[in-house]
């Protein structure tokens, strides 16, 4: 079947903030046999720059996108069990929480920490996606990916994806290279519980919960998520637009004594550095449920920037940019967006 390509596409409903704005072309992509002959066409066709696009929930547009969307939408879960070894693949478009819960219902232990992150499966390695103690990379086996200059799949292991925190080889050195097609993890049906953040302990607390399943986690993880982010279906956001900084110690020490009532709350990275909530810097800074016409922070968490209505993505990068400033002032910290910046 052939590919239909659109013309000056609304990408509204395609870009979790709702900000109102269009591509020069857009297509949709549900085989990795399409991509190889949309790439392989000589016309015109094929308009640079490109963009890929999942659910669009870590991106904000600031102005119209002169060249070509690709959105993809390949679905599918399939896996495999080994002993307590069990392998899971997931196509590029499926949305990433409805594999955590495929892989909940069937006793997948390894991403129950990373429910209710939005976005898609193919998107998930370009930023290392990662929550409440846990990170794609822990679970990684492999990746798919169209190799948009050479026209044909190239597998990706772990070590050549270039793990870091909220980043990756797609997302640097072979940005906009590179389209995810498919990804496979690593998971067991006997996973060690991660429960190293203090918030989910605290609810398991509350629903006295002593010796919690990888469903328990999944559902505390969510519970968490939905008492502190706003619901993109509703009001428009991305979740967390900036990400938490990493500080060396001797500059948490620094805060601390400068600071001396300020309770900082900081995860130890390694043995000489520490991340600082990013959101509670920005609170301390007076931002927490801000509004400046209809660009805002969220009331119940300061780290997610929102579209009341009708702002436009120029409002929220400047609102950012107030945001950053505060807290470089402040606290000598520069905050880096996590988010996408069009």
């Amino acid at each position: 079947m052939e590919l239909s390509v659109k013309e000056h596409f609304s990408l509204k409903q395609y870009n979790t903030f709702g900000v109102e704005t269009f591509a020069k072309q857009y297509v949709e992509i549900r085989m990795e046999s399409e991509l190889i002959e949309l790439f392989g066409q000589t016309t015109a066709l094929i308009q640079k720059p490109l963009l890929v696009l999942g659910s669009g929930s870590n991106v904000l547009f600031t102005k119209n996108f002169n060249g070509l969307v690709i959105r993809m939408a390949i679905p599918g879960i399939k896996h495999t069990v080994s002993g307590t070894d069990v392998t899971v693949t997931a196509g590029a478009g499926v949305i990433w929480n409805d594999l955590v819960w495929y892989c909940v219902d069937r006793n997948f232990g390894g991403i129950e920490n990373m429910a209710l992150i939005p976005g898609t499966v193919g998107a998930a390695p370009v930023q290392n996606i990662g929550a409440y103690g846990a990170e794609l990379k822990d679970v990684f086996l492999s990746c798919r990916a169209f190799d948009t200059h050479r026209g044909e799949v190239a597998t990706f292991d772990r070590e050549a994806c270039h793990f870091s925190y909220r980043d990756s080889f797609f997302k640097n050195k072979a940005k906009g290279r590179y389209i995810i097609t498919q990804v496979t993890l690593s998971l067991s049906l006997d996973a060690a519980l991660n429960t190293s953040y203090g918030a989910i302990n605290t609810e398991l607390a509350k629903r006295n919960i002593t010796d919690p399943t990888i469903r328990d986690i999944a559902k505390v993880v969510s519970a968490i998520r939905t008492n502190k982010l706003p619901d993109p279906s509703t009001i428009g956001n991305a979740g967390s637009f900036f990400k938490n900084p990493i500080v060396s110690l001797q500059h948490l020490k620094h805060l601390q004594s400068a600071f001396p009532d300020m309770p900082f709350v900081y995860y130890p990275v390694d043995d000489k550095h520490v991340k600082i909530a990013a959101g509670w810097l920005i609170e301390q800074c007076g931002w927490k449920g801000k509004r400046i016409g209809d660009a805002g922070t969220w009331k119940s968490q300061a780290l997610v920037l929102v579209n009341h209505k009708n702002a436009s993505g120029t409002d929220i990068y400047r609102l950012s940019e107030r945001i950053i400033h505060d807290v470089k002032r402040r606290f000598g910290i520069t905050l880096e967006r996590e988010v996408n910046i069009l």
